[in-house]
């Protein structure tokens, strides 16, 4: 079978959504990162929850996303409270837009994504999680301060 490029766009996305989930998982629950790896990828990508049909997300952005920002978690953590308000350190934010920023980091440090995609895939998740809530807007700040001190002439 042959994925189209915007299905596999699609399951790009999926994944980053996952991620943010598995990595908000792994610090509520001191999972380890492969067993949330495992329990993501045989319970959660295409099944049903409540009636809605979660997507096929693509596993190896997924897994890269999620290893990467295991491995990378001070560098992310440090260029995340650089990107903040000295008053609000990244200890203080929501559990979620830590697990967020932690894996847009992990792929704006790959350096295989255009910065500017990265920040409206993730602008993105975080209005899937923080619908009527300004947080896109914080998460649109935040990622564009990470993106130009990681890559300054990706834009």
């Amino acid at each position: 079978m042959t994925i189209s490029n915007n299905q596999r766009r699609k399951m790009r996305s999926a994944a980053r959504f996952f991620a943010v989930q598995a990595l908000f998982q792994m610090e509520a629950t001191a999972q380890t990162v492969d067993s949330v790896i495992k329990e993501f990828e045989d319970h959660r990508f295409g099944e049903i929850f409540d009636d809605i049909e979660m997507l096929e997300g693509d596993v190896d952005t997924f897994r890269g996303l999620m290893e990467r920002a295991v491995d990378e978690q001070a560098k992310i953590d440090q260029m995340t409270d650089r990107a903040l308000v000295a008053k609000w350190p990244l200890g203080r934010i929501d559990p979620t837009l830590r697990a967020l920023f932690r894996a847009a980091g992990a792929e704006l440090i790959a350096g295989d994504t255009p910065p500017r995609v990265v920040i409206t895939e993730f602008v993105d998740v975080a209005g899937a999680f923080f619908p009527d809530g300004k947080e896109p807007r914080f998460v649109n700040a935040v990622l564009d301060h990470m993106a130009h001190e990681d890559r300054p002439g990706g834009f």
